[in-house]
């Protein structure tokens, strides 16, 4: 009897093995400091990592500010398919949203990934500003100093 269990048990254990398994390639997406109604588009990567096919059945943002695209096809163990969030860059300051993505993980259903970042009007200004160059000090004079300071 204890055998047949532990057979039981055993194959139980080879069946939750044998699954489809959701990875992403991140989890967070940092746009950084951008400028107003610039590209809001970004992608993250999934992964089946199991052996059966993995199905996303929905996407889900936190907010209407952020539209997520996914495909309902069945990604093929080892494949990848991406999931595009657009933001709207047309709101001005911080963000940090979360997507839900639900699929047939059987450990995962239910992932969360995140997009965050910040909108500022002064972005382009900064990106666009020329950087000061530094007066370069005279060599003979640099290595005088350094002749004096070695000395003492």
């Amino acid at each position: 009897m204890k055998k047949l269990f532990a057979g039981i048990a055993l194959f139980g254990t080879f069946a939750i093995a044998a699954a489809q398994t959701i990875t992403f390639d991140k989890t967070t997406f940092d746009y950084g400091t951008i400028k107003p109604s610039s590209d809001g588009t970004r992608y993250f990567t999934v992964t089946n990592t199991g052996d059966k096919p993995l199905v996303i059945s929905n996407v889900k943002a936190s907010c209407g500010c952020t539209t997520p695209e996914f495909s309902t096809d069945p990604i093929m163990p080892g494949k990848s398919a991406k999931i595009k969030v657009g933001y709207n860059t047309a709101i001005n300051g911080g963000f940090n949203k979360m997507i839900e993505v639900f699929s047939n993980d059987p450990a995962n259903s239910r992932s969360v990934i995140y997009i965050k970042g910040t909108v500022d009007a002064n972005a382009a200004e900064v990106a666009a500003a020329p950087a000061k160059a530094e007066p370069v000090a005279d060599a003979k004079k640099v290595s005088k100093k350094v002749k004096k300071v070695a000395s003492k």
